[in-house]
């Protein structure tokens, strides 16, 4: 498939989003391990099984009580525009609510993107009842992906940890972690995995996902038997700097790292 230049993902993770993008076209792209909302071909919202949704980022994070989340989507659900009626009853401010929102959209986005065998679709016409906050490209969507892929791999490659419980071990003298690793292992009681323990926390998936491989790699909670290393990825050129600063989707994702690093 050929392009404009403008995308530095050689192969797409999905060939269908990159040509509804193109199609700008408006729906659903439903896939195995979650769904994408696009408006005129850009990603404005996305959920995930495996991926906390923004009312639990939101409310189990402690920003906004269940009750105003249960009001916003009886009072605007209907009407598409849940995120708008929580600016507008002044529960959120408006950054808040669009780096809560981008965090769960690009958080949801990674695991619908996952590589699967079933089968992908499209629906045209449908929306989402969050209604639209502030749209993403496909093509930055694709870019996140794979750089968390990467950044996943980097860090200890051995995908097994991501799905299963997670089994904390004890610590070498000296050894210590950062309060939000600590937090993590709190509660990891051999049972959940890390999906459980981000829906329990209040945290986007991925970043639980990145902290378990980074306790994995530090010996502070099992690797699986027999764990299957993710094959290394090709040196690639770095994804972000190879693009203009003033790429209006970069500036935003760098926004948004910034953003989660310091809060989460």
């Amino acid at each position: 498939m050929s392009g404009a230049g403008t995308s530095t993902v050689a192969t797409p993770v999905s060939p269908m989003l990159v040509r509804l993008a193109a199609e700008k076209a408006t729906g659903a792209l439903l896939r195995d391990h979650g769904t994408l909302y696009l408006v005129d071909g850009r990603v404005v919202h996305a959920e995930s099984p495996a991926a906390p949704g923004v009312d639990v980022l939101l409310t189990t994070g402690g920003r906004l009580p269940r009750e105003g989340w249960d009001e916003a989507v009886d009072r605007a659900g209907a009407h598409r525009a849940v995120g708008r009626f929580l600016v507008d009853s002044g529960r959120l401010h408006d950054g808040e609510l669009e780096i809560c929102h981008l965090g769960a959209v690009f958080d949801a986005a990674f695991f619908a993107l996952s590589p699967t065998s079933g089968p992908t679709r499209f629906r045209y016409g449908v929306g989402h009842w969050f209604g639209t906050v502030r749209p993403v490209s496909a093509q930055a969507v694709e870019r996140e992906t794979v750089r968390r892929r990467e950044l996943l791999d980097a860090v200890w490659p051995y995908a097994s940890v991501d799905t299963a419980p997670v089994v904390p071990r004890p610590a070498a003298p000296g050894q210590t972690v950062g309060a939000r690793q600590r937090a993590l292992l709190a509660v990891a009681d051999g049972e959940r995995t890390p999906a459980e323990l981000a829906r329990m926390l209040g945290r986007p998936a991925f970043h639980t996902l990145l902290d378990v491989r980074r306790l994995a790699a530090a010996g502070l909670v099992e690797t699986p038997l027999d764990p299957s290393p993710a094959p290394l990825p090709p040196l690639l050129p770095a994804l972000l700097p190879a693009l203009p600063v003033a790429d209006p989707d970069i500036a935003l994702l760098r926004r948004l790292r910034d953003a989660l690093e310091a809060h989460l």
